[in-house]
């Protein structure tokens, strides 16, 4: 059955495993240009608030960013009536407000297999109150863009530089496709955020004098944002305080000399077991990527390995070995998911602060 918005999209399909936090998930500027399908069984019970009201700062308090970023949206089962103190609308409301096609019905289980088997591909969603031509929709789909070939930037980042707070120290946020979190928890650290464009030069970016940089997270290939690239070679040749995010932290491994890679099918979820190589601590994280820093790669950079995943080994967290430059490969905000990772903001405020790892 569809839902939402009658339309027809085409993009990459991938699933997320976490059981709740579909508003902050969509509203994820990570999934551009995908068609997100929900593994968890039953999706919209709690609606969605209120998405305008932001917080003292000017932030959306509620969402990632100011819209839905995924093309559509896939679900087993949607629930029609919602019930929150929070709530504002349904999940079907939102997305016809937003003109986002959903479908449910859909054995999510099996499409989730078969994704794990096969990789992420290509996909098309259309919802309509006409019949569907299927052979149509074939023939439009073998002539779609490929989500690979697709340039990301110019549509998730900021056009002009947003100032938050009004701290007399700050930290500037290169805006990759960034999630509100990441700007919050900035905040929370004591620093006035400047968030600029992805391709925001660094002159432009010393400018304003920051204590620290942060690379953000975002959709697609890292080695398609060359500008951002350009910037972080140059972070890491001033040796100016630096924290990578997910997109960030495969710009960063790039700018150091590693190589990055395209995951089958990619870490969409909030249950993603890191381990703290520095501790052998093991945190829960959050996660959504379909892109990664290939560990072999690394031997032949300045860099050393802080995080592994626990599941597939792949990179999860990287350090350098002379620089103020970290990254990590997870979403230490959250939003949606587990809290155990905050300390990574408090990591950054010590390379600014004291040139230090933090105590914790």
């Amino acid at each position: 059955m569809g839902f939402g918005y009658s339309d027809t999209v085409f993009g990459e399909a991938v699933f997320n495993t976490g059981m709740v936090g579909y508003t902050e998930a969509l509203t994820d500027p990570s999934y551009s240009g995908q068609i997100l399908a929900l593994t968890y069984p039953l999706v919209g019970n709690y609606g969605v608030p209120d998405l305008s009201v932001k917080d003292k700062d000017g932030i959306n308090k509620y969402s990632e960013s100011e819209k839905i970023q995924v093309r559509g949206l896939v679900v087993h089962e949607l629930s029609l009536t919602a019930s929150h103190w929070n709530l504002s609308m349904t999940l079907d409301e939102w997305l016809y407000a937003e003109k986002i096609p959903g479908i449910s019905g859909i054995d999510t289980r099996a499409l989730t297999k078969k994704l794990r088997v096969n990789g992420v591909m290509m996909a098309a969603l259309s919802v309509s109150e006409k019949e569907i031509d299927e052979n149509e929709l074939k023939k439009k789909l073998a002539s779609a863009k490929k989500y690979v070939a697709e340039e990301f930037m110019d549509v998730v980042s900021t056009k002009e530089s947003r100032i938050y707070g009004s701290e007399p120290e700050a930290v500037v946020v290169i805006d990759t496709g960034v999630k509100n979190a990441i700007l919050r928890n900035i905040r929370r650290i004591g620093y006035k955020v400047i968030q600029l464009p992805w391709n925001s030069p660094i002159d432009k970016i010393l400018s304003f004098k920051p204590k620290g940089v942060v690379i953000s997270n975002g959709p697609g290939d890292p080695q398609k944002c060359p500008d951002t690239l350009k910037t972080a070679k140059l972070l890491l040749e001033k040796n100016i305080p630096t924290l990578g995010i997910c997109l960030g932290a495969q710009i960063l491994g790039l700018a150091g000399g590693a190589d990055t890679f395209k995951l089958k099918y990619g870490h969409r979820g909030q249950n993603k077991s890191c381990v703290d190589l520095d501790n052998n601590q093991v945190y829960v994280t959050s996660q959504n990527h379909g892109y990664g820093i290939d560990p072999d790669s690394l031997k032949k950079t300045d860099f050393k390995l802080w995080f592994t995943n626990a599941d597939d080994n792949t990179v999860e967290g990287i350090k350098h070995k002379e620089k103020k430059c970290i990254a990590v490969q997870f979403h230490p905000e959250a939003s949606p998911g587990p809290f155990d990772c905050m300390f990574i903001f408090e990591e950054l405020k010590h390379l600014m602060e004291e040139g230090k790892s933090a105590k914790r």
